[in-house]
């Protein structure tokens, strides 16, 4: 038997034109920890509200790891982090995270992602977050799906606006010691079904994880 007949999460795969979303195996993950050390975003900025990236090596690396394998180990219906491996080309460019908590109650969860360096610029994180949008409002019928942003993060900005996101209030946070605006944004079911028409993404073996999200599974309610 495969490792996926056990763990359904790893036969997962959202697919667009030009990407491959799929949740990481640990051959992955060696992948993606290359991808961190490459670069995400030039030092002297912040775009996280967590600031992992300043993390040296090796812990970095270990850092990284250590919560990609709590996503996996802290799965529930209840409460879930999943972090989508993005590959593109064939190539590892990045990861796009969907976060639910009390989701069967609640049906609203979370978008965040990064690229690497190299593979920004080039339309990617709209693709990438139009695939998780669809996974989160077709298969586990979500009713809306937030976002937030540093205020200088002018890239992810334009790419939740450009989804179909809404502004929906600002926070600050604490960024490298400096108060510092973060932007929430919010897209709804109703605005996002008028908006498909493009809508171009499959999403295969999801039948096979459906009963891991319970009853917050494709019932809008």
């Amino acid at each position: 038997m495969a490792l996926s007949d056990h763990w359904p999460l790893f036969g997962l795969r959202i697919r667009t034109p030009s990407l491959e979303l799929r949740t990481p195996t640990d051959a992955d993950l060696a992948e993606l920890v290359e991808l961190v050390l490459d670069g995400i975003h030039d030092p002297a900025t912040m775009p996280f509200v967590t600031e992992w990236t300043d993390t040296e090596s090796p812990q970095l690396e270990r850092g990284a790891l250590q919560y990609w394998w709590g996503c996996r180990a802290g799965f529930s219906a209840e409460s879930w982090d999943l972090p989508f491996l993005v590959v593109s080309d064939g190539a590892v460019v990045g990861v796009q995270n969907l976060t639910g908590r009390d989701f069967p109650t609640l049906r609203t969860a979370e978008t965040g992602s990064w690229l690497g360096l190299a593979h920004q610029g080039k339309g990617i994180g709209k693709e990438m977050r139009r695939a998780i949008v669809h996974f989160g409002f077709e298969c586990l019928g979500a009713v809306a799906i937030t976002s937030g942003a540093m205020v200088d993060n002018v890239a992810s900005r334009r790419v939740s606006l450009a989804v179909g996101y809404e502004p929906n209030g600002t926070s600050v946070v604490n960024r490298r010691g400096v108060r510092t605006e973060h932007i929430r944004y919010l897209l709804t079911r109703q605005r996002w079904e008028e908006s498909r028409a493009d809508d171009d993404v499959r999403v295969e073996g999801f039948e096979a994880c459906r009963a891991m999200f319970a009853r917050g599974a494709a019932d809008p309610a």
